[in-house]
């Protein structure tokens, strides 16, 4: 089965900066697709390319069996995008937004009115469909937005920040549709986050980009394997002191100190935590806690790119929802 997104030495340069570089990717149909990175890593590039906004320098891509450079329209037909920043209008019914975008996709009107009905139907909203979006909440709102990006049925929706300012149970609603949805309708997904539990558990793979490379591609289970080992965090009342001295005495190199914690990865956790404790205690250190866990998506991302994805500001978020409004009008 040929894959429906598929790139090939994809490169996107601006003089002698590479935004993107040589990327090479395949998503299946049907997968969901995070691609997580740090500030400028070439996510918002990558996905400008794919939708057709930004022309590749060098290299090629395919979106649903189509060139993304000679074949645009068609790309476009077969894509949904659900935009970070809200981009429904609230002076218009929830059913005026949808009939709107039909009109936008240049869906038959014989069709519309069955369609716009399916998709209502599809994420919960038949009962609002004729009240003002200015009534809808937050979690209405983003669901209204997934349906808008469905009306014309595309083969890839690509999900920007799809649960950014909601609340925790809003987003947990969301994230039950996505799959849901997902697994339904065979649609492909792909999705950029900052939040690590939604990539982690939305995500069929991800891809961890920096530097306009992919570092690395698995599933979230596997990333999390090529850590090898237990996560021991540990508070402690001089966490550089203690870092070198695990450095220096036990042999640990990977560490690292995040807000007032130090982390470290090691075979075996349970093993070693008492010679931490008492190398410690030796040093005149005090131990305010000591936790022994599992590696989590966030430990993979730091590991990797060796900055936290808090480090992933809204600049290159809101510039793939600018670009795309500018495209549409």
């Amino acid at each position: 089965m040929s894959p429906v997104i598929n790139t090939s030495q994809l490169t996107k340069a601006y003089n002698a900066f590479k935004a993107v570089d040589d990327l090479n990717i395949s998503v299946d149909k049907g997968e969901i697709f995070g691609l997580l990175g740090p500030n400028g890593a070439g996510k918002t590039t990558t996905v400008s390319m794919l939708c057709t906004i930004l022309k590749p320098t060098s290299g090629s891509a395919t979106v649903d069996g189509h060139d993304i450079v000679k074949e645009s329209s068609k790309v476009r037909k077969s894509i949904g995008i659900v935009f970070q920043d809200p981009s429904v209008d609230d002076r218009l019914t929830g059913r005026e937004n949808l009939l709107m975008h039909a009109n936008l996709y240049s869906v038959p009107v014989s069709m519309q009115r069955d369609r716009i009905a399916k998709v209502l139907k599809l994420v919960e909203l038949e009962d609002r469909a004729d009240d003002l979006l200015r009534t809808y909440s937050g979690g209405m709102r983003r669901r209204l937005e997934i349906g808008r990006g469905l009306i014309h049925q595309p083969k890839v929706l690509f999900l920007d920040e799809p649960t950014v300012g909601l609340d925790p149970q809003t987003r947990d609603h969301i994230w039950r549709y996505i799959k849901d949805l997902k697994e339904a309708n065979e649609i492909t997904v792909v999705l950029t986050t900052h939040y690590m539990d939604e990539a982690d558990r939305l995500s069929d793979r991800i891809a961890i980009m920096d530097h306009g490379k992919i570092d690395v591609l698995d599933t979230p289970q596997r990333l999390k394997e090529t850590l090898e080992g237990d996560v021991v965090d540990i508070k402690s009342n001089d966490n550089k002191v203690l870092q070198e001295l695990l450095a220096t005495w036990l042999g640990f190199v990977n560490q690292r100190i995040e807000k007032d914690s130090l982390k470290v990865t090691v075979p075996n956790g349970k093993t070693v935590m008492p010679r931490i404790v008492e190398l410690a205690n030796q040093n005149n250190l005090y131990i305010e806690s000591i936790v022994l866990r599992e590696p989590n998506l966030e430990d993979v991302f730091l590991h990797y790119t060796g900055g936290s994805i808090r480090d992933d500001t809204t600049k290159e978020l809101h510039g793939l929802s600018a670009i795309h409004r500018r495209a549409i009008r």
